[in-house]
């Protein structure tokens, strides 16, 4: 497994940008499917995007057009672009990683908050 620490969370007003950041340790990140998650209070953990090993990527309906995920294998950091924030893209956002021979996300970053004010 790799071990994952996110950053880049923080206060933004409505419309406003912030960008994640998930640092991996450990070796074969780039053999890693990577993947933002959030969980909003009194709410359920959703998924918000991912970026396949192979270069596919995908993202949640709430956040297509807006956030862009990206990924940097010799940094071993997979980033998370939100753009033009709103209100309930408050959440804590989650980094997690999945190895080619894993069929659900095994490694977890403690997340980081991002609060969006109106």
């Amino acid at each position: 497994q790799v071990q994952l620490v996110e950053s880049g969370g923080g206060l933004v007003h409505t419309g406003g940008s912030l960008r994640l950041s998930c640092a991996a340790s450990g070796r074969s990140f780039s053999t890693y499917t990577m993947a933002w998650f959030r969980q909003a209070p009194g709410k359920e953990r959703e998924f918000v995007a991912q970026y396949d090993w192979y270069g596919l990527l995908s993202y949640g309906d709430d956040v297509k057009g807006r956030f862009s995920i990206s990924r940097d294998n010799g940094k071993n950091t997979v980033y998370l672009q939100m753009n033009s924030l709103k209100p309930e893209d408050t959440a804590v956002y989650y980094c997690a990683g999945r190895a080619q021979h894993e069929t659900d996300f095994n490694s977890w970053g403690p997340g980081t908050r991002v609060s969006v004010s109106s």
